[in-house]
């Protein structure tokens, strides 16, 4: 691909991707996910609810329409719509929105089977729809849904239908493999007869995830001449998703040169949020949002990072916000470890060094996960020396639970030397125990306690009953925000081991 494509960006998380089970967005969520969409990562459109579905949906729709509205960036938000006279539209008007993505049917099956008409009647119908939307001075967009089987088993219906409805106002045709059923090389040649029949055409691609091709579908469809792609945040969708957008904006960028207004570096911050809105966890090892991607776990990857980048690609972490990080364990080489002692400003000799990656790979080979925060404790262990001088020190606690009754907490801890006791009810026992920490340090010591962030616990493979649980906390402190894990077979003496950790972090 020579010169530079500009390719416009759909993006229907707030659509498509509720449509994936078990997802629902409240509106404030949607309104957050669509400012997030807009002004963060800059796509070009989004589409944010089907039409008639709901009171909620309705008030979701007006909320960002009216937000949308006082930013001038109302042109960019949609509304799936049906052809049924005038009640999506009117739904659709009513909300303050100004598109209607209208669904007609792209297959001779879809039209005769299910709406039970012959291709004039449909178009009819369609194009009084159509007709109308110019009355509200609403923008349309038409998706032909099936369009991937009717073109497979009956084009001519697909070309009869857009035969007629290209001498209308209709701005874009939205091209869906609604059951996911291509591969590339058929949608290069759909594609390209759409292209070579219709050279005036706007035509968006919009993929299905079913046989995992829905990036290679995407891409093809780009080669093959689409002006615009659909996607979604982490790939969200009905049944096995869509195009997930970062992987979309990567490929496109690095492979095609295609220049498109998404601003990467936000990619992964926008991810989480709808992660935690959703509730879908990002598997660890999807490209560019998951938690490992940019994690190197041999040593020899860390040795050739360290010789001029021998194992680094286009796909640098600091594009999409991210910095590589060099996993413990098994595996690990020396120059692994040294990467992370080399972040966290430690430094090792040589004798010291062997020690350390001895009891690093012991622990990996026990399946514990290591972590650069243990990194310091595992050094204070292995040699016996005050490396790490902790500063605070848990000497014991109480946590009590009993049906009724708010979980208690008391607790005596060491803080350079000196010894504090408190006590403090709260929602669960772990949250009595913060309490009664928060008040040592912010009434007893008039000290800044950090903020927590995110609380995520999870359990090693095998959900064994006697397997550890991690808890990972996430803090904020003067501004920064960190990580600390504490592993434990109980989960609450987890949390606690995390917060001590890091205790110790600030103290330093």
């Amino acid at each position: 691909m020579g010169k530079c494509v500009k390719i416009e960006i759909m993006d229907t998380t707030l659509r498509d991707g509720e449509q994936t089970s078990g997802v629902s967005f409240v509106p404030h969520e949607k309104l957050m996910i669509a400012r997030l969409l807009l002004e963060e990562l800059n796509v070009d459109r989004v589409e944010v609810a089907s039409a008639r579905v709901s009171e909620g949906e309705f008030d979701a729709v007006k909320m960002i329409c009216d937000w949308a509205a006082r930013r001038n960036l109302l042109q960019k938000v949609e509304v799936l719509g049906f052809v049924d006279g005038h009640l999506s539209l009117d739904w659709i008007h009513a909300t303050g929105c100004r598109v209607i993505n209208l669904l007609c049917k792209g297959s001779l099956k879809h039209c005769t089977y299910q709406l039970k008409k012959t291709v004039d009647e449909h178009l009819s119908d369609i194009l009084d729809v159509v007709s109308y939307a110019n009355d509200l001075d609403i923008e349309v967009n038409v998706y032909l849904e099936d369009w991937s089987n009717g073109m497979k088993d009956s084009p001519e219906y697909v070309f009869q239908l857009v035969d007629a409805l290209r001498q209308t106002s209709i701005k874009r045709f939205m091209l869906p493999d609604t059951l996911g059923i291509l591969n590339p090389l058929q949608v290069i040649e759909f594609m390209r007869k759409m292209r070579k029949r219709y050279p005036d055409a706007h035509f968006d691609f919009h993929a299905h995830n079913d046989y995992d091709l829905a990036v290679s579908n995407v891409l093809a469809a780009v080669l093959s001449g689409a002006q615009g792609l659909h996607t979604t945040i982490n790939g969200l969708g009905e049944r096995a998703g869509n195009a997930p957008l970062a992987s979309v904006q990567a490929i496109l960028k690095d492979h095609f040169n295609a220049i498109t207004n998404v601003v990467e570096s936000r990619l992964n911050d926008v991810s989480r949020v709808v992660e935690s809105y959703s509730g879908i966890t990002i598997p660890a090892n999807k490209p560019l949002v998951g938690e490992n991607v940019f994690t190197q776990v041999a040593g020899v990857h860390a040795d050739g990072d360290n010789k001029s980048n021998l194992y680094c690609n286009d796909l640098l972490p600091e594009r999409f916000g991210r910095v590589r990080e060099y996993a413990l364990g098994k595996t690990s080489g020396k120059a692994n470890i040294r990467k992370n002692l080399e972040s966290l400003g430690l430094q090792l000799d040589e004798e010291s060094m062997r020690k350390v990656t001895e009891r690093i790979i012991e622990l990996g080979d026990k399946k514990e996960l290591v972590t650069q925060e243990d990194l310091p404790y595992i050094i204070s262990d292995v040699l016996k020396h005050d490396g790490v001088n902790n500063k605070v020190k848990l000497k014991s606690y109480f946590v009590t639970l009993a049906n009724g009754l708010k979980p208690m907490a008391t607790l005596s801890i060491e803080i350079d030397g000196k010894l504090y006791e408190e006590s403090s009810s709260g929602d669960g026992q772990y949250d009595a125990f913060v309490r009664a920490l928060r008040k040592i340090y912010k009434i007893t010591l008039g000290r800044k306690f950090p903020m927590l962030l995110n609380y995520a616990v999870s359990i090693p493979p095998g959900g064994r009953t006697d397997a550890f649980v991690q808890t990972v906390i996430t803090w904020s402190f003067n501004d920064k925000v960190f990580r600390t894990r504490g592993l434990d077979a109980d989960q609450t003496e987890a949390a606690i081991k995390a917060t001590i950790k890091m205790l110790n972090i600030i103290e330093e």
